[in-house]
């Protein structure tokens, strides 16, 4: 394998871009209309496509994306090395908390946020 990207589909993907560029603290390496990516590990992008791009695909066998908005079915998990100022960087940007920093069972603390479509995001150290 020579590079991972996990796509996001989107609502806006303008305003999921400024969401993530401010929550990561990176600029996009590719930020084109139909696509946005962060580089945000040496093989590991993080795609946002817009929902309505990615439907002319799909729809023929699959519901719209845009009727999964805020129903949790995955969550990306960063671990970073200050998890409380991407929280709150997370919750500046228009994320809704999800659940607080707090130590975990298997040994991490994490916190949980959703992002404006609704997506989680676990932020560990």
């Amino acid at each position: 394998m020579k590079e991972i990207e996990f796509i996001l589909y989107v609502a806006d993907q303008f305003k999921s871009r400024d969401f993530y560029q401010q929550l990561l603290q990176i600029k996009p390496c590719l930020d084109d209309p139909g696509m946005t990516e962060f580089q945000i590990a040496n093989v590991v992008k993080l795609g946002l496509m817009p929902e309505e791009g990615i439907a002319t695909i799909l729809t023929n066998l699959m519901p719209h994306p845009n009727k999964g908005n805020g129903i949790p079915r995955c969550e990306l998990y960063l671990k970073v090395k200050n998890a409380e100022t991407y929280f709150k960087r997370g919750i500046q940007a228009g994320g809704k908390e999800i659940s607080a920093l707090k130590l975990r069972d298997w040994g991490d603390r994490v916190g949980y946020i959703a992002d404006i479509d609704g997506h989680i995001i676990a932020l560990a150290e």
